[in-house]
């Protein structure tokens, strides 16, 4: 699969790194450390799987670091969009030369 960067352009998605389901903020949310062993497993193996149309968050780790917002369909693996998850990115890659 490849995604396409708004500031990078088309990259393999070994790049990427899946940060959960969007929810239109570039966090993600984690138990606290003092959190029971139960907690952990769920946050991290217990996701929903969901079909069909998802908006994903992803961070392009190995690239410009930015968080992006990616339309995907998760039966075919199809990438509808992408888009810089956070505004204050997308302003501060056009700033840089």
């Amino acid at each position: 699969m490849r995604l396409t960067c708004p500031f990078c352009g088309p990259r393999d998605v070994a790049e990427f790194v899946y940060e959960g389901p969007f929810s239109g903020a570039p966090q993600t949310e984690r138990p606290a450390l003092s959190a029971a062993p139960a907690a952990w497993v769920e946050a991290v193996f217990l996701r929903d799987q969901p079909r069909g149309e998802t908006r994903e968050l992803w961070r392009h780790l190995h690239g410009c670091g930015c968080f992006l917002d990616v339309l995907r369909d998760t039966l075919t693996h199809e990438v509808r969009a992408v888009a810089f998850a956070d505004p204050a990115d997308a302003a501060a890659m056009r700033a840089k030369p």
